[in-house]
């Protein structure tokens, strides 16, 4: 632990009966998305190491028997330590997240009286608006037309349908099962559990996303389980993960010809932008896209438009 933050840790008090063996760590990480779990877990392991506790839950015991404003000077000696090995502001952001989700729900338990008020560092989000493009997007789509008409292909074809037609997230697309998705009939649709949200959604989509969905289900087999898996010798039926589709679009983006690296946010940027070009209003995106916040959306509007420039111009003439 840092020497910035000197303090003699107290005697952990008990958990209430009411946590039961699940603990306030296991309360806290109780009923979130498997990668959500992996990322808090991750995080929290992390400050039992600025603490020197032998684990997460013993960590947190230490923090929330501090009274309000020791618990806060560790929290910024904490965040110090994060921003001194290098870490980016959202990674920082998160872990701290975390301490005052946990530290909320220790107040909410009656364990405390207070809450943590330390910030995440400024950050600016959503730099890389642009993705592929258009023009971008056309030629991969062509790029995986000329790869012939393999289940590998199809598979591929059906998932960056869905990345970019429907702006879904990656995390989204690979936790599809077969039951959710609905490729034929008048209204084809997917239902998703979105992030940062509990109940699922019927989210419509297109007819080229439904005829790519309802090729590549035709390859696969109509077997429940997870929509897109691996195909590679040896791997079995397992589902496809958020890795394998960073490769999948990076290396179609490749075969593309694309000088710039393609990622899977950037098919759902691309099709977020065209949306805006298309002069649909931000409300409208907003509903495609998802997004709660409409600030991010204006972001983007922003970017695509460079307003600043223009001002920076028209300044210029004046």
């Amino acid at each position: 632990m840092t020497d910035l933050i000197p303090f003699r840790a107290p005697e952990r008090p008990a958990a209430p009966p009411a946590l039961g063996r699940l603990g306030l760590v296991g309360a806290f990480l109780a009923a979130r998305k498997p990668t959500t779990v992996r990322a808090y877990a991750g995080d929290l392991q992390d400050f039992a190491r600025f603490l020197d506790q032998p684990g997460a839950g013993a960590a947190v015991e230490v923090l929330i028997g501090l009274p309000h404003g020791q618990a806060n000077a560790v929290a910024l000696g904490y965040k110090a330590d994060l921003m001194a090995r290098g870490l980016s502001p959202a990674t920082i952001g998160r872990r701290l997240a975390a301490l005052r989700s946990l530290v909320k729900l220790a107040r909410t338990l009656g364990r405390i009286a207070w809450t943590l008020d330390v910030e995440a560092p400024a950050s600016e989000k959503y730099r890389d608006t642009a993705g592929p493009g258009r023009e971008g997007w056309r030629a991969m789509l062509a790029a995986l037309d000329a790869g012939g008409d393999t289940p590998k292909v199809r598979r591929d074809q059906a998932l960056v349908r869905l990345l970019h037609d429907r702006g879904l997230r990656r995390g989204e697309a690979v936790a599809l099962d077969l039951a959710d998705v609905e490729p034929g009939g008048d209204e084809p649709a997917v239902t998703i559990t979105g992030k940062g949200r509990a109940e699922r959604e019927r989210l419509s989509i297109n007819q080229p996303t439904a005829a790519a969905l309802a090729a590549w289900i035709a390859a696969r087999g109509a077997w429940p389980g997870p929509l897109f898996v691996a195909l590679d010798p040896g791997a079995g039926r397992g589902r496809l993960t958020g890795e394998a589709v960073r490769r999948i679009v990076g290396a179609v983006g490749r075969r593309a010809g694309l000088a710039r690296r393609v990622r899977p946010h950037g098919l759902r940027h691309t099709s977020i932008t065209t949306a805006l070009d298309l002069g649909r209003d931000l409300r409208d995106v907003a509903a495609f896209s998802r997004h709660r916040d409409i600030r991010v959306l204006m972001a983007y509007d922003d970017r695509r438009r460079d307003v600043g420039g223009e001002i920076a111009r028209q300044l210029g003439e004046v």
